[in-house]
């Protein structure tokens, strides 16, 4: 009888064990629920408004995905407490969750268990838990360092602005919510009102930046000097992340900025324009008064974002990096990708196609959806639709103001398109590939025959 209920609580555990990927999963769904039952609650309200469930639900799931659409003002809807729950919200759904489990564990000076650090593994996106420590307190410690810095020399600005107190609360939100990538302001229009101020646009596209490289692309840097050595990973980032902000920028300097302010305040936001769809969301124009050549090139900055392993979404730079390294390798006649004196694994090639090709499955399918069920204005066309898709799915934060005006099926699509930007298509399509292959443990190959092509 009780080898019986053994093996019965045995079926159980088995039935019931998650993997690490499904547990990151149910825990930023969690992240997400607790936020929007805060946000909804009235103590986190200004005087005399009200929220809807459904809206609180989309601006937590947004804080906790670090995209920055929103169908409400936040700056006119939440108070201060308001405004703290949602920075705790972009913290966390920036650094992880497991960020603040590591940072307990070293207050009360106590080992991780060697499951957390698998969780940290795949939370960070990395091949072992070896160092997984050591490079989750460098995440911490680098990031606090950085939001600091930012926030002390916003306050220049925001403090003779605002005042001492509303200045520094304003420059430590504004400073976390760009380095995390996620486009929340207090401002109302964004950075549309600083348009004229060059130093806010800087600091504001260095924080975009910053968090936007990638915690190991930082850690190859910093340790250069110890090292004498980047990674490949570090030199492709590196490589695409320059390219994409140089090339914006002289675009954009082309087609979106006027020639009324001096030639630094001009380049300063064509700058600031190249970063931040790589996925801030902070604007310093209106995207609906935008020229279709800066529309189309902000919405392929979107898509591309930023780097593995940053507070950053997008399809990522390594990604496009790998893709343009194989293609650049088959036009000298090479099979394999070659670049930076190494070879890529042709798997990471594979994997580096089938996420672009997902992504981009996915985002066509969703602005097919939503041309059918929002209301496009009669003054614009597709790009109307395909931007916001991008935006949120890129988990960028931009509109041109479909967000507002979203039908309730249309909310849940995009709060969809968030989560799944932040949580990573990557991890969980191969997750389940790996799994599946190694159930089907094929030893095994098919005949070869050529198809046409092109």
């Amino acid at each position: 009888m009780i080898d019986k209920i053994k093996k019965r609580q045995k079926k159980l555990k088995m039935k019931f064990k998650i993997s690490n990927v499904q547990f990151i999963v149910l825990m930023f769904l969690l992240i997400i629920l607790a936020g929007s039952v805060l946000l909804w609650l009235p103590i986190t309200h200004q005087e005399g408004q009200t929220l809807a469930y459904i809206d609180a639900l989309f601006v937590a799931t947004s804080a906790v995905c670090v995209t920055g659409l929103t169908p409400i003002n936040i700056s006119e809807v939440l108070n201060p407490l308001g405004h703290t729950i949602m920075m705790l919200l972009i913290e966390l759904g920036g650094l992880g969750f497991m960020s603040v489990v590591l940072i307990i564990a070293m207050m009360f000076k106590r080992r991780l268990s060697f499951q957390s650090r698998l969780i940290m593994k795949d939370m960070l996106n990395l091949d072992s838990h070896g160092g997984v420590v050591k490079l989750l307190s460098f995440v911490v410690q680098f990031s606090l360092t950085i939001q600091g810095i930012g926030a002390v020399l916003l306050s220049t600005q925001f403090i003779p602005e605002y005042g001492l107190k509303k200045g520094i609360f304003y420059s430590v939100f504004h400073s976390v919510s760009a380095f995390c990538n996620a486009g929340f302001d207090l401002f109302g229009d964004s950075l549309i009102g600083y348009r004229s101020n060059s130093f806010v646009l800087i600091v504001i596209a260095c924080l975009i930046l910053a968090g936007g490289f990638g915690f190991i692309v930082w850690y190859d840097l910093i340790h250069y000097k110890k090292e004498h050595k980047l990674s490949l990973h570090t030199k492709i980032a590196l490589s695409v992340s320059l390219f994409l902000v140089v090339f914006g920028t002289v675009i954009f300097f082309v087609t979106d900025v006027d020639g009324k302010s001096g030639w630094f305040n001009q380049f300063a936001n064509s700058f600031f324009l190249s970063v931040t769809p790589r996925t801030a969301g902070f604007a310093s124009l209106d995207y609906g008064s935008m020229s279709y050549a800066g529309l189309l090139l902000t919405i392929v900055l979107m898509f591309i974002g930023g780097t593995s392993g940053s507070t950053a979404g997008g399809v990522k730079t390594t990604t496009i990096g790998v893709l343009s390294v194989q293609l650049i390798s088959l036009l000298k006649g090479r099979e394999s990708a070659e670049g930076f004196g190494r070879s890529i694994p042709l798997k990471i090639v594979l994997k580096s196609f089938m996420f672009v090709f997902f992504s981009s499955v996915i985002c066509f399918v969703s602005a097919l959806i939503l041309a059918m069920t929002e209301t496009i204005p009669y003054q614009s066309g597709i790009e109307y639709v395909l931007f916001e898709v991008v935006s949120a799915f890129a988990t960028v934060g931009l509109t041109m103001g479909l967000t507002p005006n979203l039908t309730v099926f249309g909310k849940f699509l995009i709060m969809a398109l968030m989560f799944i930007g932040r949580v990573g298509l990557y991890t969980v399509i191969f997750s389940l590939l790996r799994k599946e292959m190694k159930s089907q443990g094929h030893n095994f190959s098919y005949p070869q025959e050529n198809v046409l092509i092109g």
